[in-house]
This record gives C-alpha cells, structure tokens and sequence, in this order.
C-alpha cells in the first residue's frame, strides 16, 4: 500500500473536538438514525485518539485504528466497517475543510460480508419462554408483549416499530395491514400483514390508548419523564434484552443473542419452511440476495 501521497497532520485533541462538533452539526441535514450511527461511531475514535498519541491521517494511522477496533475492542467485522465508515465521513468534513488534503480513511477498506449472521437465532421453546415471562398487568406488558409479538410474527425492526404511527395500522376486511418505513427508506411504501397472534396483541396494548389518534406513535414510551413520546430504538432493545435475559434465553450470550435475534428467528422458521430468496426478501424487506441467502444456506446445513 503506498502512503507516501499523505502528508502527516497533527492535530491535537482538544482541536479535534472541536472539528468534530462542527461535523455533527452537519450532520443535521441526515435522517436522526444516520446522524445517531455516525455519532455512537466517531465517539471510540475520539476516545481512542490521545491514547494512541501518533494518529497523523496516514493510511497507516487509519489501519492501526482498524486493528485496534478488531483486536482490543473486539467488535464484529459489520461494526468495524461501521466505524470505518463514520471515519471516512469525518475525514472527508476535513478534507471540505481544508484540513487535510486527501482522505486517508477511503484507502482502508471495511471488513467483507461475514459468511454467517452475526447475531444467533432461538428456538421455539425459547420464545414461547420470552412470551411467558411477560406479565400483562398494566400498557407497559402490553406493550411489550406487541412489540416482540410483531418482531418474531412479522420480522419487524426496532427502526420500523418505532418509526410507525398508530394510523399506520389499517383493516382490510378481518386482515390488519400494517405500512411500513423499513432503514434507508424515506416513506411507508411497504405493506406487512399481520398474523391474527400479531393483530390481537396489538389491538390490546392499543385498549389502553382509546383517546389517541393516528398521527400519535405506536409505540410509545410509559416512562414517568418520557411518557407520551415516541419509544426510542435504544428503548426497544433495553426491554427486550430484559426479557431475553428473563426467559434464561441469553445463557452467557449476550453479544449474539439480541433483540435482532427475534428477527432472525422468524426468518430462519420461514426458511425452515421451504420459502423462497425472493419471499424472504419480500417479507423481511432484505435489500441484497445475499443477506437472505444466509438463511437458505443455514437451514441447509443443519439438514446435512
């Protein structure tokens, strides 16, 4: 790798700060989870910086950060690419700046696709487990109980339960259809049936909401302070991860077993059951065929 095109720039941390401050007020213009994902990023690398006390923007520097990120931090290779990414969007406000004259970051490439998922899915006892350890005595089990009802019967995300409204759920005769806005989309332009399970847990966490209207959320927070306000993606997975470790389902696997696992989960079952690439990604909103064909290729090799 030749790195003789980048000239060293020290910067010192306190200068940095500053830069990156005036990033995240850039960041404005992007939609809140883009803005949320880049932020949670860059704070290891604004962290990590005067500790390593040598970071000049070479390409050396960026890959001394990736390994520290891979062997230290030990994230995943999905969220070393994250981090990476937020780096090089950082480099490149600097670059706009004219801090620094070429981006070190696009020369350091992320991790590849990893040949499996990177969370584990549970079984069916397990979540008859994680249903059982609800207790629907007041609108925060009920609540609960929808949220992770839709999560394992509908594959529905955090960012699309919390993005949703409460005018989001129409009835099409008996059948509840729910309009969702999947990561990366900018409208509700995808309709997911809700199975008659998912509907009724739904219609009884919306029970205790008689007054509220369609533009309120659907998934709304109960705290004392935050009540009334739209649950946030962070709230969602608190709660589950409560539940998980509940149920016993967690078992010591805290890193890869997680609220997505309930997505998983109902993904692999669909597989399980004969679907098609094209079906999963029709029913999950999975933008590449190679993400779904992790599940076809799972549930083939535990059939060998």
């Amino acid at each position: 790798m030749t790195t003789s095109h980048f000239s060293s720039v020290r910067i010192s941390h306190q200068r940095l700060l500053g830069y990156f401050e005036g990033f995240l007020k850039e960041l404005r213009k992007s939609k809140p989870e883009t803005r949320g994902t880049y932020e949670r990023s860059l704070h290891e690398f604004i962290r990590w910086f005067p500790s390593d006390q040598k970071f000049l923007f070479r390409v050396e520097d960026v890959e001394r950060y990736k390994s520290y990120l891979t062997k230290k931090v030990r994230l995943s290779p999905v969220s070393v690419s994250t981090y990476l990414t937020a780096l090089r969007r950082l480099c490149d406000y600097l670059v706009q700046l004219k801090v620094l004259e070429r981006n070190p970051a696009k020369e350091v490439k992320g991790n590849r696709r990893p040949q499996q998922h990177s969370r584990e899915t549970i079984t069916a006892g397990d979540v008859q487990a994680i249903f059982q350890s609800i207790e629907r005595n007041d609108e925060r089990g009920f609540r609960d109980f929808a949220i992770i009802k839709a999560m394992v019967g509908c594959g529905l995300s955090e960012i699309e339960l919390i993005r949703a409204n409460i005018g989001d759920l129409k009835m099409v005769s008996s059948t509840m259809v729910f309009n969702v806005q999947g990561k990366g989309k900018t409208t509700k332009e995808t309709s997911v049936i809700l199975p008659n399970d998912v509907k009724e847990a739904v219609q009884g966490y919306l029970a205790f909401r008689k007054d509220a209207d369609d533009t309120e959320p659907l998934i709304m927070s109960a705290g004392n302070r935050t009540r009334g306000k739209r649950m946030t993606t962070r709230g969602i997975r608190q709660r589950v991860n409560m539940y998980l470790e509940k149920a016993g389902v967690k078992n010591g696997k805290s890193r890869r077993i997680t609220a997505f696992s309930l997505r998983h989960t109902a993904a692999t079952i669909m597989a399980q059951n004969g679907a098609t690439l094209e079906e999963l990604q029709s029913k999950f909103r999975i933008g590449t065929a190679g993400t779904a064909r992790l599940y076809i290729k799972k549930t083939i090799n535990n059939e060998q």
